[in-house]
C-alpha cells in the first residue's frame, strides 16, 4: 500500500475504533488496479465489509446480460413495472405499474440515472421475483470468488445482510468488462434522453476526467458516497474503487486522485488482484449514518437525495458538461420474448390497485376435470405501458 493516497485523503491522527459493532469508518476502503493485468497499485481495508448502495445495480447487470447469454432473455424483452417496483424510494424513474421498458433500456437507465425502481423491475422480470433474483446474484457472486459479498435486492437500497468489499467489487468490475465488453459503452453515458427529459449520469468523472468510461455510483446514509471510476488511456485501463466518502465530489475527487496516481506509476505490479490475501476486520460493517446523514432515516436516502455538503468547494467535477451525448430511452418498443422467468404469467386487473395490472401465475387445472375455456376480465395489454408518472 503506497502512503501518497493515505496523506491526502485520510483524517490526519485519526484512530481505528473498537470493532464491537458498526462503527463510523476512520479510513475508508479503495482499491486501484489496472483492468488488463488484474494488477493492484493500491489497496486499503480492501476486505472491510461495506455497504455496497447503489454498487449493487452492477451485479444486476451482470446476472442480467448472464441471462441474455444464456437464451433466458433478450435485449428487446419487455420489463414490466410492478407494484412493489414503483413503490422504491428515489432515486427512481416514476413510471407506474404495468410500464413496460426494453431490458437494454432499462439496464441503461439503471446505470445511469441509478433508479432503484427500474433495478428491482430487472430483477423482478428476470428473476422471478426479487427473492429468486437474489439468489442468482449471491451464485455469481460466489462462482466469481466474492467471498466478502452478500446481496438482498437487486438496487442497493439499504439492508443489513446486504454487504460487499472493495476487493469483491474489483471482482465484479473485471468480469464485467471480460465477460460483456459489448456493454461497456454502456456505463460511460453522459445522459439520457427520456421524452422531454434529460438526466445526467450521477458519474461526475465521466464527460469530464480525461478517458473516463465507467463505471457506478452508489450512496445511502449507512455506506456513504460510493464509487467505481474507470478511465482509459493509451490503451491502458484503470479502476479505482473507493468506498464511504463524505459527499459525491469527494468520492470523486478520491477516484479522479487515484487513476491519476495509476496513469503515472509503471503497468508491472507485485500483487494482483487474485492473490491479494484477506487482512484487517473483515466481518464488521462500517455504518457511515451518523457523519452522512445525522437527522435522515436510513431507509429515506438516495443518491438523489443526497445531502449536499456544507462548502462546496471550486472543483472541476460540477463543471457543466456542454452538449453532453444523450442515450434516446423510453417506454415500449419491447417486441422481444417474455422474460423465461415470466413465463406461464398472464397480466390480469388486480382489483388491490384499482384495476393495474399485476403478473399473477396461470392457475393449473386440475388433471381429472375437462378444462374450461378461461375468460379474461380485462383484455391483456401487451406493450401499451402507462405514461411516466412525473
Amino acid at each position: 500500500m503506497r502512503p501518497g493516497y493515505l496523506l491526502k485523503f485520510l483524517v490526519a491522527g485519526a484512530a481505528a475504533l473498537p470493532m464491537f459493532a458498526a462503527q463510523p469508518a476512520a479510513a475508508n476502503p479503495v482499491v486501484l488496479f489496472d483492468l488488463d493485468n488484474g494488477r493492484v497499485l493500491e489497496h486499503q481495508d480492501a476486505f472491510k465489509r461495506w455497504y455496497p448502495a447503489s454498487l449493487t445495480k452492477l451485479m444486476t447487470a451482470y446476472v442480467a446480460f448472464r441471462a441474455v447469454a444464456a437464451g433466458e432473455v433478450a435485449l428487446n424483452s419487455p420489463i414490466r413495472m410492478s407494484k412493489l417496483a414503483v413503490k422504491q424510494p428515489p432515486s427512481k424513474m416514476g413510471l407506474k405499474p404495468g410500464s413496460v421498458l426494453r431490458l437494454d433500456s432499462a439496464i441503461k437507465i439503471m446505470v445511469t440515472k441509478s433508479a432503484n425502481d427500474v433495478a428491482m423491475a430487472i430483477g423482478e422480470n428476470v428473476g422471478g421475483s426479487q427473492e429468486a433474483f437474489a439468489e442468482r446474484m449471491n451464485a455469481e457472486a460466489a462462482r466469481l470468488g466474492m467471498t466478502g459479498t452478500h446481496f438482498v435486492n437487486p438496487n442497493g437500497l439499504f439492508e443489513p445482510d446486504q454487504y460487499t468489499t472493495a476487493r469483491d467489487m474489483s471482482l465484479l468490475v473485471t468480469a464485467l468488462r471480460r465477460d460483456f465488453p459489448q456493454y461497456t459503452g454502456w456505463f460511460s453515458i453522459e445522459g439520457l434522453a427520456f421524452g422531454k427529459k434529460k438526466i445526467p449520469n450521477y458519474n461526475l468523472l465521466v464527460g469530464r476526467y480525461p478517458g473516463a468510461d465507467g463505471m457506478k455510483t452508489g450512496f445511502v446514509c449507512p455506506a456513504g458516497f460510493n464509487m467505481i471510476g474507470t478511465a482509459t488511456r493509451n490503451g491502458r485501463t484503470l479502476v479505482a474503487v473507493v468506498l464511504g466518502e463524505k459527499s459525491a465530489i469527494a468520492r470523486a475527487d478520491a477516484a479522479a486522485a487515484l487513476l491519476n496516481q495509476g496513469f503515472d506509476m509503471p503497468a508491472a505490479s507485485a500483487t494482483s488482484l487474485a492473490g491479494l490475501k484477506p487482512y484487517g476486520d473483515t466481518l464488521t460493517p462500517t455504518d457511515m449514518q451518523e457523519e452522512v446523514c445525522k437527522k435522515q432515516p436510513k431507509e429515506a436516502q438516495s443518491e438523489e437525495a443526497a445531502p449536499a455538503p456544507v462548502s462546496a468547494p471550486k472543483s472541476p467535477w460540477r463543471e457543466k458538461i456542454v452538449n453532453p451525448k444523450l442515450v434516446t430511452v423510453g417506454l415500449g418498443g419491447a417486441t422481444g420474448p417474455v422474460p423465461k422467468a415470466m413465463q406461464g404469467r398472464v397480466e390480469v386487473a388486480d382489483t388491490a390497485t384499482g384495476g393495474k395490472p399485476a403478473n399473477v401465475p396461470v392457475p393449473a387445472w386440475r388433471p381429472d376435470r375437462p378444462e374450461p375455456v378461461m375468460v379474461m376480465p380485462l383484455a391483456v395489454q401487451g406493450d401499451q405501458p402507462a405514461k411516466s408518472a412525473n
